[in-house]
């Protein structure tokens, strides 16, 4: 028979990871799907009740995301521009059923190359806490997410806080996707960007584009020339082909390889120009 926990404390939580091997659920809206005409038959671990996963805080460095915090919390929250781009991602995931329940940790759990969270958090220069018995520590988000469903965490660990470091000038940022359809659909391509500005030039910029590759991924020759340019609505001329070198897209269903270079290139260019347009 299968085992169902839920726990209500951190550290009993992990205490039960030490012991043996559990399905982690939060959410579970990602788990129950992939579960339809399946038996369900994992021992589980539910997060859903541990208090000091849920909310938003902020300190002196950075705020942070506790990892059972779901999308509709985030989109009501009071956070600065900076978190624009992360707000309109959460609107994009699912319904309103789906951001009431799905988490902000267990999309980035998830991995899937089409993650919707993890483009702009990327563009945030997002870290997560993950933590053990012996304690806890953070990685890049970069670092954490290895490729299609795979993660650096391991069966005795838990994802327990995103943390969002705060931009060292004024920043704001954006988010586009393209889909099928306008809602409840599969990204084809999706592009993130976060632009410190300081007077009308930019400083610093990060942009990563999704479902574009086995993992999202940022676009550092992009970002180097940025530096400097005046942060208008022409900001996003800048932007060239060459700049995608890190993606590797792939043929599927939705779309071919060639579609989603051309569609990437054209989601950054609006995305930055929208950017500019704004600062």
């Amino acid at each position: 028979m299968a085992t169902y926990l839920r726990p209500t404390s951190q550290s009993e939580a992990l205490a039960a990871l030490a012991q043996r091997r559990l399905t982690v659920l939060a959410g579970g809206t990602d788990y129950y799907p992939s579960k339809v005409g399946e038996p369900l038959a994992d021992d589980i671990l539910d997060i859903s009740a541990i208090a000091a996963l849920r909310g938003i805080r902020e300190d002196a460095a950075h705020w942070r995301i506790g990892a059972t915090t779901s999308w509709s919390e985030l989109i009501a929250a009071a956070l600065p521009p900076l978190f624009d781009g992360l707000k309109l991602a959460a609107c994009e995931i699912g319904g309103v059923q789906i951001q009431n329940a799905g988490t902000i940790a267990g999309n980035l759990c998830n991995a899937s190359p089409a993650a919707d969270g993890v483009p702009p958090l990327l563009a945030l220069d997002a870290r997560v806490e993950i933590a053990d018995t012996a304690g806890s520590t953070s990685v890049a988000l970069a670092d954490f997410i290895l490729g299609n469903r795979q993660t650096l965490l391991r069966a005795d660990q838990l994802l327990t806080a995103i943390l969002i470091p705060k931009p060292a000038r004024p920043a704001r940022s954006h988010f586009a996707k393209l889909g099928a359809r306008k809602f409840l659909v599969v990204s084809i391509v999706m592009v993130a960007a976060t632009l410190e500005v300081e007077a009308g030039r930019v400083c610093a910029a990060r942009v990563a584009v999704g479902a574009a590759s086995a993992v999202a991924r940022r676009l550092p020759l992009l970002e180097a020339a940025l530096a400097g340019k005046r942060c208008d609505a022409g900001l996003g001329e800048h932007a060239s082909v060459e700049h995608l070198a890190p993606l590797a897209p792939i043929d599927d269903l939705r779309a071919s390889r060639e579609y989603r270079l051309d569609a990437g290139l054209s989601l950054v260019r609006r995305v930055l120009s929208q950017l500019g347009a704004r600062a």
